[in-house]
């Protein structure tokens, strides 16, 4: 692995390119791993999410050195894209349902065992989904996103993407989590384990989170994002405009999230019942 990571890194600080012949078999190689999860774009580190940057150049220089190609599958699937990031392989995910219907799986991504993708979805490159998860309909896994094991994102979640800044940690949904329809988490917000997000809950770094059981406010800052406690149970909610005479005076609200309780034995045991609904 040391000896891939020094590759990408020499090719990313290559002022001119370098032959095709030279490129091709360093990035098939790295964008093996990251299909077979060998490689991610962030990891779990002593309790911290850590980003490697490395990975996020590797995707970057297939699109430096990616060519324009037509692919047209044997069903009459038609797209044009960089050669470099063609649809993903599937023949070594045999436990993974991809339901018909307009769903695609850029290579580079990770799709764990027995996940399930309903159409239409999209995950793109960089993406790495654990076990037993499910990918609902409308929903998006963008770039580098990191979805841990048994998460269920449902219709019309928006899970966003990062892939510059390379140091930019993405968005991180752990294990357990229940993403609510439409829900929108972006710009490298962390929802740990367990946690429950209602439907229509934006997350993002400027968006503060208001616990009502801690009584506190959660909120991002300049090195350091928005995390959603273990195991919170968050709702999308308002607030209104301070220090804006026209805002007070039209009684002007702004989105906010709410934490409104931590999942107890009996939210646990409706989750178990939409399991076994599966």
């Amino acid at each position: 692995m040391e000896n891939l990571v020094q590759k990408i890194e020499e090719l990313y600080n290559q002022k001119e390119n370098v032959p095709q012949e030279i490129f091709e078999p360093i990035f098939q190689e790295f964008i093996g791993g990251l299909n077979q999860g060998t490689y991610r774009a962030a990891e779990p580190q002593g309790g911290r999410w850590t980003v490697n940057s490395w990975v996020k150049k590797g995707i970057l220089l297939g699109f430096r050195y990616g060519k324009i190609r037509k692919f047209r599958s044997d069903s009459g699937f038609y797209f044009s894209d960089k050669h470099t990031f063609p649809t993903r392989p599937m023949e070594d995910a045999p436990s993974v349902r991809v339901v018909p219907g307009g769903t695609t799986i850029r290579t580079g991504s990770y799709v764990g065992k027995n996940v399930i993708l309903m159409p239409p979805a999209y995950v793109n490159t960089g993406a790495y989904i654990g076990n037993g998860t499910l990918i609902d309909s409308h929903a998006l896994v963008g770039s580098c996103a990191q979805i841990g094991a048994n998460v269920h994102l449902s219709a019309g979640a928006q899970i966003g993407g990062v892939l510059e800044p390379v140091g930019a940690l993405p968005v991180i949904i752990e294990d357990n989590v229940l993403v609510g329809g439409n829900c929108g988490i972006y710009e490298g917000t962390i929802v740990r384990q367990g946690a429950i997000l209602g439907a229509g809950t934006i997350l993002t770094a400027s968006i503060p989170v208001y616990d009502l059981v801690q009584e506190k406010i959660i909120r991002a800052s300049h090195d350091h994002p928005l995390v959603i406690p273990k195991n919170a149970v968050v709702v999308p909610g308002s607030r209104p405009i301070e220090g804006n005479p026209f805002a007070r005076q039209n009684r002007l609200h702004v989105n906010c999230g709410i934490i409104i309780k931590y999942k107890d034995e009996h939210t646990q045991s409706a989750i178990t019942l939409e399991d076994l609904l599966r």
